[in-house]
């Protein structure tokens, strides 16, 4: 049973189909792996299961930010629907690449007009260079995104600065559109 073609190893050449018997598990050792693969599947779907009844947020850090009370972190839902915040991302996005004006054309026919114009302004002086999602507020039908933002802080210039910004965005016929756009330059 030794085997020859291979330089004179002393190791036991056996067909896979016989590696069964000559290994020599039992049915209690077969019914036992068995049963702990259910377990770990089944375990594994009822965790997935759970996470996809949570909310978005399954975690805030005690710790908070004394001046602005947020959270220092937050643990987010893998399995949360995104499309808020895939909205949100595509508006900073925008306005980040300099697509301020026909991105708050909307807001120019309301009471939002001189805030709009605003917005434009200050983004022009201080561009929004990344940003990170740092708590979110469900208030139906808004969601408030807080960010924490990197900014230049002039055009041209390699300086830059931290702040907080928040995007509201509304539920408006099964699309979520952004309202409102708060930061400080």
């Amino acid at each position: 049973m030794y085997s020859r073609g291979f330089g004179g190893n002393l190791a036991l050449y056996c067909h896979p189909y016989k590696l069964s018997l000559r290994m020599g598990f039992t049915r209690t050792q077969m019914a036992i792996a068995a049963s702990v693969g259910a377990l770990l599947v089944f375990g594994f779907l009822g965790y997935i299961w759970w996470l996809s009844d949570q909310g978005p947020v399954l975690a805030r850090s005690e710790d908070h930010d004394p001046l602005t009370g947020l959270p220092v972190s937050i643990r987010m839902n893998p399995m949360r629907n995104r499309t808020i915040e895939h909205s949100a991302n595509l508006f900073l996005r925008q306005l980040r690449d300099g697509h301020c004006d026909e991105l708050l054309s909307k807001w120019e026919h309301d009471y939002r007009k001189k805030y709009a114009h605003f917005i434009c302004d200050s983004e022009a002086q201080h561009p929004l260079l990344s940003w990170d999602l740092a708590e979110w507020e469900s208030a139906p039908p808004l969601t408030i995104l807080h960010y924490r933002g990197k900014r230049l802080t002039k055009p041209g210039e390699s300086g830059t600065y931290r702040e907080l910004f928040t995007v509201t965005t509304e539920n408006k016929d099964g699309q979520w559109v952004v309202t409102k756009y708060d930061a400080m330059y």
